[in-house]
This record gives C-alpha cells, sequence and structure tokens, in this order.
C-alpha cells in the first residue's frame, strides 16, 4: 500500500520554473521498489502521461510535449518523486498526479491504467 501527497503546484508566468514534490508513505514494501510517474489533466481532457522513472532513478523517460523543459527524479531515501519544470508555457496548466506503479516490469510505463496508487494533485496554471 502507498500514499503519495503532491506539493508544490501553484501560480507561475509562462516561462518560469516550479518544482513539484510526491511523498510517498508505502506500507509492505519500500519506496524504491516502485515505479513512479507524474501525470498530468487539464479541464476537459483526459489525463495524460508526463514523466516516468525507474525503480533507483536510473532511467528516466518523458513526454515529446515536456522533453527538454521538465526532469524527473526520485530520492529513495526520503520517499520522494520531483519534477522539475522548467520553461513553463501556458498549455503546461493542468492538476499534476504522481503515481506509483507496484508491478515488477522494467518497460516504460505510460498509461495511467499501469499504475496502482494516485495522490490527490497538484495545480500549476501558467499565465501568459
Amino acid at each position: 500500500q502507498v500514499q503519495l501527497v503532491e506539493s508544490g503546484g501553484g501560480l507561475v508566468q509562462a516561462g518560469g520554473s516550479l518544482r513539484l514534490s510526491c511523498a510517498a508513505s508505502t506500507s509492505g514494501r519500500t519506496f524504491s521498489s516502485y515505479l513512479m510517474g507524474w501525470f498530468r489533466q487539464a479541464p476537459g481532457k483526459e489525463r495524460e502521461f508526463v514523466a516516468g522513472i525507474s525503480r533507483i532513478g536510473i532511467t528516466t523517460y518523458s513526454a515529446d510535449s515536456v522533453k527538454g523543459r521538465f526532469t524527473i527524479s526520485r530520492d529513495n531515501a526520503k520517499n520522494t518523486l520531483f519534477l522539475q519544470m522548467n520553461s513553463l508555457k501556458a498549455e503546461d496548466t493542468a492538476v499534476y498526479y504522481c503515481a506509483a506503479d507496484r508491478s515488477t516490469t522494467v518497460r516504460a510505463r505510460t498509461s495511467p491504467n499501469d499504475y496502482d496508487y494516485w495522490g490527490q494533485g497538484t495545480q500549476v496554471t501558467v499565465s501568459s
């Protein structure tokens, strides 16, 4: 079981930066045993994949729309997932969610259906 709590969202001007955090509380398994990901959902749109990271943080992958601007990372010693967002655009406005995948796969996981646990989300608003 994993409980996830996001923080760090807010209002920022286009071109600015934000750093999201996701604090995890786990029982039965360590945080490092979970694949982790960030998703976002804008009003009227489906939830979409943003970035994912392997269990020990060596492998990362991201959506084309955020490549070169967003960086996912994790600190397994502190049970925390991060998303550094730079050069923000108005189209990045959304609720951002962190998610945990309990499977043992080593493949990239980009579908919301791949993930088992979700946080409550944090709002990111980028003004143009």
